[in-house]
C-alpha cells in the first residue's frame, strides 16, 4: 500500500483544514479523480488521486487539520494485491494511536444495515468479519434509539464535538440509522439555539433560578485565521494615515444606466466596480507611488508596472482579497468579466492562489452592504486601500447656487505614512474623483 502525503501547496502554508471527502475508504479511484477538498489559509484547494486503485484509509477525518507532508490518505495501487505489501502498515506508521474507549466502542456500536465502521489501523480482515458477525448478533436485542448494547449510536469525531460544546449524548436527538446521532445533528441542535440538556440543567444551581447561557466554540481556522494574523500584523507595524472624500457620482450613475442593456448584450453585469477600477489604474500615472510597495527591510520602494487592483470579497471562508490584473490594460466590459469571475469564486471558496496573489493597491466597497464610512487596514505589502461607502441622494448645490438632488458617495483612503504623507493621497484622491464625476473624461486616456 500507499501513502498519499499532502503536498506543499501554497507559500507559507504548513496545514489545511478537510471540508470534504470525495470518497470513502473501499472506494475505486481513478487517476486524477477528486478526492478530497481542502481548506489553506487563503482559499479551497481540490485534491485529486495521483494514480488508479483503491482506497485504504482516510487519516484525517472532515473538518480536521492535515498537515502538509503528513499522510492523508492510504491506497492500493491498480494492479497491486494486499498480499504484496502488510496491511496496514504504512498506515500504521502515521497514523495516530487509536482510542481504546470510543473507537473500539464503535466498532461495537455498528448496526448490520449499514456499511461497517472502520477498524482501527493493522486490524486482520478475519477480526473485521467477526466485529461485523457481532454486531449482526446483538441487532435484535437494540433498544428503540440506541445500538448495540443500550449505548447511543456516535461517531468518536461526533463524541469530540458534543465535549467541545458541553453537551450531553442523550440531549441530541439522532436522525441515523437506529437513532445514531451524526455530525449534522450536533450542529442543527447547536443552530437552534436549544437547552445544553438535561444533565447540565441539572447541575445549574437551583437558588439561581435560571441556566448558564451557552457559550458556543469555534476553532479559528483557514481564511479567517490567517486574516486575523495578518490584519493584526498590519494594524501594528504600519503607520496608516486616513483620508476622507465625498464623490458625486450622479453622471456616473447615469452613464452605467446606459451602459448596462449593452453589456447585458455581451454577457457581462456592469457595476461600478470596473468604473472605480479603471478610473484607479488611470490617477495612478499621476502618483505612480500609490502603485508601490516597499522591500522587506523597507530600505526599498518598489514601482510596479502593472495595475492589480484588489477587491474584498465577503466569502464563506472569509474575507477573501482577489485581484484583477492589468487593469490598464483592459476595457471596461474586461475588468466586469474579471470582477464577476472572481467574485463568483471568492464566495464559493475556490478563487485560485495566481488571483490572490500580486494585488497592488485594494478597494474594500462596504457600502455594497450599507456602510456609510469605514477606516480599512492595509492589505500588506500594498501601500493603500480604499473603503467605499453607500451612494445617498442629497441635496447640494450646483455652480448656481440653485440646490439640486445628488448622488454622493463618501470615500475613505488607508495610506502607509511611511512612503505616502497627505499631500500625496489627496492629490491622488482628487485626480481619481475627477474621472468618476465626470467619467467621460476616461474615455481620452483609453488606449
Amino acid at each position: 500500500m500507499s501513502d498519499f502525503m499532502l503536498p506543499d501547496i501554497g507559500e507559507g502554508i504548513v496545514e489545511c483544514e478537510v471540508v470534504e471527502w470525495h470518497v470513502a475508504e473501499g472506494d475505486v479511484i481513478e487517476e486524477d479523480q477528486p478526492v478530497v477538498e481542502v481548506m489553506t489559509d487563503k482559499a479551497l484547494v481540490e485534491i485529486t488521486a495521483p494514480e488508479a486503485g483503491r482506497v485504504t484509509r482516510l487519516y484525517v477525518q472532515k473538518g480536521e487539520i492535515a498537515k502538509v507532508h503528513a499522510p492523508l490518505f492510504g491506497y492500493l495501487a491498480e494492479g497491486e494485491s494486499a498480499e504484496e505489501a502488510p496491511a496496514g502498515k504504512a498506515s500504521a506508521e502515521h497514523a495516530p494511536a487509536p482510542q481504546a474507549d470510543e473507537s473500539q466502542a464503535e466498532s461495537a456500536e455498528a448496526p448490520s444495515t449499514r456499511p461497517v465502521e472502520p477498524a482501527p489501523a493493522g486490524l486482520p480482515e478475519q477480526e473485521r468479519r467477526v466485529e461485523a458477525s457481532r454486531d449482526a448478533s446483538v441487532e435484535d436485542a437494540v433498544e428503540p434509539g440506541r445500538g448495540p448494547y443500550g449505548r447511543i449510536p456516535a461517531a468518536p469525531a461526533v463524541r469530540r464535538l458534543l465535549r467541545e460544546h458541553g453537551l450531553e449524548l442523550e440531549a441530541v436527538p439522532g436522525s441515523g440509522p437506529q437513532g445514531r446521532v451524526l455530525k449534522e445533528d450536533v450542529l442543527r441542535y447547536l443552530e437552534a439555539g436549544e437547552a445544553a440538556g438535561p444533565a447540565e440543567a441539572a447541575r445549574a444551581p437551583s437558588a439561581a433560578g435560571a441556566r448558564e447561557e451557552e457559550v458556543r466554540v469555534e476553532p479559528l481556522r483557514g481564511v479567517r485565521a490567517v486574516m486575523a494574523k495578518r490584519m493584526v500584523e498590519a494594524a501594528s507595524t504600519i503607520p496608516h494615515f486616513q483620508y476622507g472624500e465625498e464623490i458625486d457620482v450622479t453622471e456616473l450613475l447615469a452613464l452605467r444606466e446606459r451602459l448596462k442593456p449593452l453589456a447585458e448584450g455581451e454577457g457581462v453585469r456592469l457595476t461600478l466596480m470596473p468604473f472605480f477600477m479603471k478610473a484607479m489604474a488611470l490617477a495612478v500615472r499621476e502618483a505612480p507611488i500609490l502603485n508601490a510597495r516597499l522591500s522587506d527591510d523597507a530600505s526599498e520602494i518598489h514601482y510596479l508596472g502593472g495595475v492589480n487592483v484588489g477587491m474584498a470579497v465577503d466569502s464563506r471562508a472569509g474575507l477573501l482579497v482577489p485581484n484583477v490584473k492589468g487593469v490598464e490594460r483592459l476595457s471596461l466590459l474586461g475588468i466586469a468579466g474579471e470582477v464577476a469571475r472572481l467574485t463568483e469564486a471568492a464566495r464559493a471558496g475556490r478563487v485560485s492562489q495566481e488571483d490572490l496573489k500580486g494585488g497592488t493597491i485594494s478597494v474594500s466597497n462596504i457600502g455594497a452592504l450599507g456602510g456609510t464610512y469605514a477606516a480599512p487596514i492595509i492589505n500588506a505589502p500594498e501601500v493603500a486601500i480604499v473603503a467605499i461607502g453607500k451612494t445617498q441622494w442629497l441635496p447640494r448645490f450646483d455652480a448656481d447656487g440653485q440646490v439640486r438632488r445628488r448622488g454622493i458617495m463618501t470615500v475613505t483612503w488607508a495610506g502607509d505614512h511611511r512612503i505616502i504623507d497627505g499631500g500625496t493621497i489627496a492629490r491622488f484622491c482628487n485626480a481619481w474623483k475627477g474621472y468618476l464625476e465626470d467619467p467621460e473624461t476616461m474615455l481620452l486616456h483609453l488606449s
